[in-house]
């Protein structure tokens, strides 16, 4: 696995783009020849502004390298599982940087001069100054306690695909961002793209061996060689989903998401919106937060219009974007004139969709940047509101053995709809309706 520390880079930076039907390739490379990172966006226009916006979004993890191109983040969303092995993951530190700032004060004495006319001869008269009050001695305020600063406490990350991808893994870096801007931990480090297992569990046991508080492996095949990594290390805290098994092991959490419940939504409001009543879903591996997602998305859709069609094809890959856009037309040829989908792979889906004006439902992040004019709304993961009650629960000594669930409650899940869109109010109101039912259970997804 190879890392590259941003302050690293040096030298000059050389980037080649290769353009494609649905989707643009930059790679960037140093003086060494070494690459940077390498990012792949949407063939449109909002792709192409996310060229020059997605590098300030991640100041944070790679300020040094952005001073020399404006952007040199990595993304593999659809460069496919063989970009993914070919060691270019890439190691992001976001550090709580402290500067001081030093303010001179300057004394300056103002002389009030008394004024006379030239020709006044005769000395002015002398006012006696009136006796000065004596003043109540003013009460010392006692001096305000000091906070305690924070006790250090340092989380990794270990992710699939990259930091920006709008999906599975950027919903992981977004929530341990917030809980540093929070002041809730003291450092985030960052291991994207190791969608390779091996690439993963090294990535995971090198942050144990450096005494990170919290690890987290955030991808559901990274289980077997956390099993093996965690008990080596039993003063470091494991967290890893979507998954709701600890193995028994003291110092290893689980967490998961009822995606479900975000897909019923979505569901609901496709089948209010199509015109055509048939709905297409372009699925990656049909496990975890994805078939919850879509089976979800089917059960609303169907609840909402009986007569709804809707297509679901698993392409048995989360990265290959090339067979997400195929897929995605083979649902558009079918009559569907509404998509969804879910993993990184869904660049390549939306692409499509916007090629040929079909609506497109998002999850996992806000995807309204893949498309202003066809992406009705988002599921968003809101993984810090479950990553806090991990913290706390660390920091209070119990490093492991409970499963989190994240779901409406606590505004975990999200529903975050295009405010670019002209949608109907009464599928708003539908929509939001659907999420009280959800929430107090008056409506189930039958998961």
């Amino acid at each position: 696995m190879t890392s590259i520390a941003p302050d690293a880079v040096d030298g000059k930076i050389i980037i080649g783009v290769d353009t494609h039907k649905y989707a643009h390739v930059a790679v960037a490379l140093d003086h060494l020849g070494a690459r940077v990172g390498d990012r792949c966006v949407p063939a449109n226009r909002e792709g192409y502004a996310l060229y020059q916006t997605q590098g300030d979004s991640n100041a944070r993890s790679w300020g040094a390298c952005q001073s020399k191109i404006g952007y040199c983040l990595r993304i593999n969303m659809g460069c496919g599982d063989n970009h993914l092995s070919q060691g270019g993951n890439r190691r992001m530190k976001s550090r709580l940087v402290f500067k001081m700032f030093l303010a001179l004060l300057a004394v300056f004495s103002l002389v009030v001069a008394g004024c006379g006319n030239d020709d006044d001869d005769a000395p002015a008269a002398e006012l006696a100054p009136a006796p000065a009050e004596e003043e109540a001695p003013m009460e010392e305020e006692a001096p305000a306690e000091e906070e305690a600063p924070m006790e250090p406490f340092r989380v990794a990350v270990v992710a699939p695909s990259a930091s920006n991808d709008l999906a599975f893994t950027q919903s992981m870096v977004d929530a341990v961002n917030a809980l540093l801007d929070a002041g809730h931990i003291s450092e985030v480090a960052i291991t994207d793209g190791t969608f390779i297992v091996e690439d993963a569990g090294a990535a995971i046991r090198g942050y144990a061996e450096e005494g990170y508080d919290l690890v987290i492996a955030h991808g559901s095949q990274y289980g077997g060689p956390l099993q093996e990594i965690a008990p080596d290390y039993p003063d470091v805290s494991f967290a890893w989903g979507t998954a709701v098994d600890t193995f028994g092991i003291p110092n290893v959490n689980s967490y998961s998401v009822r995606s479900d419940l975000g897909g019923y939504v979505n569901g609901t409001v496709a089948a209010q919106l199509t015109e055509s009543d048939v709905l297409g879903v372009v699925g990656p591996i049909e496990v975890g937060d994805a078939k919850l997602y879509v089976d979800g998305f089917v059960a609303g859709a169907t609840a909402q219009n009986p007569d709804v069609d809707v297509k679901v094809v698993y392409i048995g890959s989360f990265a290959d974007v090339a067979l997400a856009a195929e897929t995605a037309q083979q649902h558009i040829s079918a009559g569907a004139d509404v998509l969804t989908g879910t993993a990184q792979m869904v660049v390549g889906a939306t692409g499509v969709a916007q090629e040929n004006g079909v609506l497109w439902f998002g999850t996992q992040s806000n995807q309204t940047a893949l498309g202003e004019d066809i992406v009705v709304a988002s599921q968003v993961y809101r993984w810090e509101v479950i990553l806090a009650e991990v913290v706390d629960q660390v920091k209070s000594g119990t490093l492991g053995g409970t499963t989190f669930i994240m779901t409406f409650d606590g505004g975990g899940l999200e529903i975050q709809f295009n405010e670019a869109m002209d949608i109907p109010a009464d599928v708003l109101a539908s929509a939001q309706a659907t999420i009280d039912g959800l929430s107090d259970g008056s409506i189930s997804t039958g998961q």
